[in-house]
């Protein structure tokens, strides 16, 4: 079966969409109304000690790099780290940051980290968020200086990966019973001010600069942009009208017999809003995007074994391909169809990523990654950004938000705790509330 003829796409209308504009590629999309139900099962099942233990080992390197990574003194997480070879320094991510207070609360509840160490720390991030770092009506610049807070490189007041960071935000308020840490949580919540990013269209824009306003695409067609929207449906202070939920288009594709809402985009679009959102046993008016993103992600794992006949690396213990570093620079690779100059790489975060939807799938590639590649996949952080055995290439590199959904989806699979910790915040339920969501009468896994 050739991959690109076995793709197809549903249409019912002829509305244009536009791709990530800062995944470099602009793809048209169509939209449609429904998405038929899904065949796949929730596949969850019970971990052996020999699973639990690696899944232990990942996210206990997972968490170092979120400690080590953060600056002590501000709390903003690097937004990447040389593991190999003499690392320069760098800036730091709105969106780590935000995986990076995620990880904090999972460290204190595994017992990597004693508890007033996590909560001092989440203590000094967050009064940096509300009292020093720079910000645009609440929403804060995508990279900033990880001593000053200044912004760096000219980056925009980025609309998805602030709700990153507050999603991280949230999260520490439910996990953590101190007044300070929840006074300072809703007061950097509230002060978002989503009526301006919101205030001429129902489709938000991917940010805004200073120097030319908003930015002229639009989150308009399925992708990691559902957290996002519901944190801003969610707001008491500042909401967004609930018609922007209806706004954006849902895609449907088909591949060998399997239909999903999705994008000509990487695997992570199926991961990060779920990595706090939780969607298992809901569905609104269009679908059940839990299973959802189980059938894309079998799909996904089809796709990179149809691509074994031309890179034999790929098999049912090593797949997997999400935007990442490659021997070339950085690709936002992945299908189907194929997006991106695949070339045999595999990236750690898509099956990382993924745990909760195939756990068993993803666990066998992790234990692969980890027991075969070890040698140069394998760092004090956890598994490399990327690595391609069949080049013999294995990246210096870890990313703050691939090592973050890794080790916050792993905890959502052993114990659900973040769903459980992040779904007790009132602006979580609004926002899923007033988007329509309702129990689909199946329980969850």
């Amino acid at each position: 079966m050739n991959p690109a003829l076995s793709m197809k796409v549903f249409l019912t209308d002829h509305t244009a969409l536009s791709r990530r504009e800062l995944l470099g590629r602009a793809v048209a999309l169509y939209g449609i109304k429904q998405l038929p139900a899904a065949g796949a099962p929730e596949n969850a099942a019970p971990f052996s000690q020999d699973d639990e233990k690696l899944l232990d080992d990942l996210q206990h390197a997972n968490y170092l790099y979120f400690w080590e990574q953060a600056n002590p003194q501000t709390g903003l997480v690097r937004d990447r780290f040389t593991v190999r070879g003499a690392d320069r320094g760098g800036v730091a991510s709105i969106a780590a940051t935000g995986f990076g207070l995620t990880a904090l609360c999972i460290a204190e509840r595994r017992g990597y980290l004693p508890h007033s160490q996590a909560r001092d720390r989440v203590l000094t991030t967050l009064r940096f968020l509300w009292w020093k770092l720079p910000h645009h009506r609440g929403f804060f610049y995508h990279f900033a200086d990880p001593i000053s807070g200044d912004r760096q490189w000219n980056s925009e007041v980025s609309s998805v990966d602030t709700a990153i960071l507050l999603c991280g935000v949230l999260t520490c308020s439910r996990f953590f019973d101190h007044q300070e840490i929840q006074d300072l949580a809703n007061s950097i919540f509230n002060r978002v001010d989503w009526t301006w990013l919101s205030e001429d269209t129902p489709l938000l824009p991917h940010g805004w600069m200073p120097e030319v306003g908003f930015l002229p695409t639009r989150w308009d067609g399925y992708s990691e942009l559902m957290m996002m929207y519901l944190l801003g449906l969610g707001s008491s202070s500042h909401p967004l009208p609930a018609e922007t939920w209806n706004a954006w288009k849902r895609v449907t594709f088909e591949y060998d017999g399997l239909r999903y809402i999705g994008a000509f985009a990487p695997l992570f679009v199926h991961q990060y809003s779920q990595a706090w959102f939780d969607f298992r046993g809901k569905r609104d008016r269009y679908a059940d995007y839990f299973r959802n993103s189980i059938v894309a992600t079998q799909v996904h794992r089809l796709f990179c074994l149809e691509l074994a006949k031309q890179f034999p690396d790929y098999s049912d213990n090593l797949w997997g391909i999400t935007a990442s570093d490659s021997a070339h620079g950085y690709v936002a690779w992945g299908g189907p169809p194929a997006v991106g100059p695949i070339d045999g790489t595999v990236v750690p975060s898509a099956t990382g990523g993924s745990l909760p939807f195939l756990p068993q799938e993803c666990l066998r590639v992790l234990r692969t990654m980890k027991d075969r590649y070890g040698a140069g996949a394998w760092c004090r952080y956890g598994l490399v950004n990327a690595f391609n055995p069949l080049k013999k290439w294995y990246d210096t590199d870890v990313i703050g938000i691939d090592t973050g959904i890794t080790i916050v989806m792993a905890e959502n699979v052993r114990s659900g705790f973040v769903w459980d910790t992040f779904m007790k915040n009132p602006e979580a339920l609004r926002g899923m509330q007033r988007a329509g969501f309702q129990s689909n009468g199946h329980p969850a896994p």
